[in-house]
């Protein structure tokens, strides 16, 4: 029996799996976020922990034989988040979490400290990654940055918490700003450009390794028979990946959740960060992977669904199984700003294309065919960063409709797989690291992917009448960035 456990940002999610790699219990603890100003985001710890051993105390209540013949445990973290430590291991102040955007003024100060940041990261400093964040810690909170000891990601705290041990895997180091990718190691350089040193950091291992065990009082709090071993474990997209059987070089999938990720497995490192794709190392040995990222994806329709006072389920009720022709509408997705191929957090949605005429089913489409537009961006610079692909498999809310993936099929050009189990989610991505770090199997034996039930392919006649809309609204982005930037007439009198 093996445990994942999925620090996520709304909730800690675990789920026990058995030999046969049947999820055999499964249970959630919802998590809050504190925003005490404007574009900040923070969650306590502690927090983390009371909900850790909630879900573990109601799987050991629900199935204690299961639960009792454990042998390893992984993890699944939301990724870039600061826990800052002291000497003696105690928190400093809440986490900044990766959807925070303080430090957006840090992130130009640490690529000046260190011009080869992007060809060693892999990826342009963003405020969500942990480099800046403690450099805007150093300038504004002095005397928490001089008493900072340690400094985790949130799956390492916890895993501190689990079994003593400071560790960290390469995928989760990928999106600090502090790891040289390529040689998947701490760069001093990366770590003296926040005012750190690698004292602070802990220790690297690969996702499937043994990375510690479980503290003894908390396998007898479960009546487990042995201390079970912790694996690397892995950041919630690599985690995700391990779930998926995304481990060999091509492997790629499409997430239509509320954010949108496009990942494909590489055997190298494949740095573009001009074109807004990240390049991490993978949870599993010797595999990196590119990411392009939309911001609002399955989102956009859920805003759409708020605005119009209409449920998404009649939003789409009202548009045909399969549409013919584009939308009249154009609408850019870019309600909380762009990150692929962009990075742009200022940019912001639009519709364009209104008339009298104009339906809300028309709306709707259009709203479908922007988010498969910000794809298709991905798509283009995912090639131009050397992996070209034909297919992924799709996962996310957003994938139940099967009309909006025969449009992001024919936009993207890409064959889209529906899967039969295919949101099992990092948690499960977990449990297998768990079961991997323990026995020693190849990783091929283990990650398999889930079943396909279909596949939705590309309508050449439709994706050819996708090219002048396509182009339309690449050509928006520099007008309304241009228009959003123009400062508004003072209204004094002179």
């Amino acid at each position: 029996m093996f445990v994942g456990i999925d620090l996520g940002t709304s909730a800690i999610k675990a789920v026990l799996v058995d030999d046969s790699q049947t999820v055999v219990g499964s249970q959630s603890h919802p998590l809050t976020i504190s925003s005490p100003h404007d574009g900040w985001n923070e969650q306590d710890p502690h927090d983390w922990w009371v909900g850790t051993l909630a879900v573990l105390d109601a799987l050991a209540a629900a199935h204690p034989q299961q639960m009792s013949g454990v042998r390893g445990i992984g993890l699944s973290g939301q990724q870039h988040g600061a826990v800052l430590l002291d000497a003696g291991g105690e928190v400093l102040r809440p986490c900044i979490l990766w959807n925070d955007v303080r430090a957006t003024a840090e992130c130009a100060e640490f690529e000046h400290r260190f011009p080869h940041s992007r060809q060693v990261c892999g990826n342009v400093a963003m405020p969500g990654f942990t480099a800046p964040k403690l450099i805007w810690v150093a300038r504004h909170e002095p005397e928490i940055f001089a008493a900072t000891r340690h400094v985790l990601l949130p799956k390492a705290w916890l895993r501190y918490r689990l079994t003593g041990e400071m560790i960290e895997d390469m995928s989760d180091a990928s999106g600090t700003l502090w790891l040289d990718v390529g040689h998947r190691r701490w760069s001093d350089d990366a770590l003296a450009a926040s005012g750190l040193t690698r004292h602070a950091m802990p220790a690297l291992v690969e996702g499937t390794a043994p990375a510690g065990r479980l503290h003894d009082v908390l396998a007898r709090r479960w009546d487990m028979k042995t201390r079970p071993v912790l694996a690397g474990s892995a950041g919630d997209n690599a985690a995700g990946a391990v779930g998926l059987g995304a481990v060999q070089a091509g492997s790629a999938f499409l997430s239509l959740g509320t954010s949108g990720v496009l990942w494909v497995t590489t055997d190298r490192f494949r740095p573009h960060p001009q074109g807004g794709i990240h390049a991490f190392c993978h949870a599993v040995p010797r595999m990196w992977h590119q990411m392009g990222v939309t911001l609002s994806a399955a989102s956009s329709l859920a805003w759409w669904s708020r605005t119009t006072g209409v449920t998404e389920t009649a939003l789409l009720a009202e548009l045909p199984p399969q549409v013919t022709r584009p939308s009249p509408v154009l609408f850019l997705p870019y309600l909380s700003g762009e990150r692929t191929p962009h990075n742009d957090g200022t940019i912001r949605g639009v519709f364009a294309g209104l008339s009298s005429g104009t339906t809300r089913a028309e709306m709707t489409q259009a709203v479908l065919e922007g988010v498969a537009f910000s794809f298709r961006d991905v798509v283009d610079v995912l090639a131009e960063a050397g992996s070209h692909l034909t297919q992924a498999d799709v996962i996310g809310g957003g994938s139940r409709s099967r009309l909006w993936i025969s449009i992001l099929a024919s936009v993207t050009g890409l064959s889209l797989h529906r899967l039969a189990h295919g949101e099992q989610g990092g948690a499960f991505g977990a449990a297998r690291l768990a079961r991997l770090a323990v026995t020693g199997e190849a990783v091929d034996s283990v990650c398999l992917p889930p079943q396909r039930v279909e596949t939705v392919s590309p309508d050449a006649a439709l994706a050819a009448t996708y090219a002048t809309p396509l182009a339309r609204y690449r050509a928006l982005y520099p007008a309304v960035r241009d228009a959003m930037r123009v400062s508004a007439p003072s209204m004094v009198s002179p």
